[in-house]
């Protein structure tokens, strides 16, 4: 499991554009492992401090009582749909749609009950759950003309593209 830190370490082009997403769409969608194995996903925000990204959750709220039971998790940052085509130009040409793209991450959980780590974070409420993220894996989801581009980093392999028309 590799902090954000040593993501960015391993790799700085794809970390930096993650980082720039999950930075400007304060809201993510968290992929936790209910106790049958079955999923469950819920809101969730992010924040990066000190080399690591971290999550936190009201008191008692299913999402951290999920991790805690099985420190596995997901994290998808969505951006608004891209605009439709501009209209042809007179030579019968139209540009395509600009997107942004994705990210989704993946690894586990670490619950950080230090009472002043988690007072630093400011939770509303007592008795918040707080969570350092470890990762395995980082992907970035894009369109690229005709093609669907993804950079994906996992853990001991680097990053890796892919294409899909």
């Amino acid at each position: 499991m590799a902090s954000w830190l040593e993501f960015e370490g391993q790799a700085p082009e794809l970390a930096k554009v993650a980082r720039a997403l999950m930075e400007k769409y304060r809201h993510k969608v968290l992929a936790t492992l209910r106790r049958d194995g079955s999923p469950r996903v819920s809101g969730t925000e992010t924040d990066f401090r000190d080399g690591e990204l971290w999550l936190g959750s009201m008191a008692g709220a299913v999402k951290a009582l999920d991790l805690r039971r099985d420190p596995r998790l997901a994290i998808h940052t969505t951006s608004p749909a891209p605009e439709p085509p501009a209209a042809e130009s007179s030579a019968g040409e139209g540009s395509a749609p600009e997107w942004e793209g994705d990210v989704k991450l993946a690894g586990r959980a670490v619950e950080i009950t230090d009472e002043k780590v988690v007072a630093a974070f400011e939770l509303p409420g007592t008795g918040s759950h707080l969570f350092r993220v470890e990762l395995t894996e980082v992907a970035w989801t894009r369109v690229e003309g005709d093609e669907v581009v993804i950079d994906a980093w996992h853990e001991g392999r680097g990053v890796r593209r892919f294409r899909r028309k």
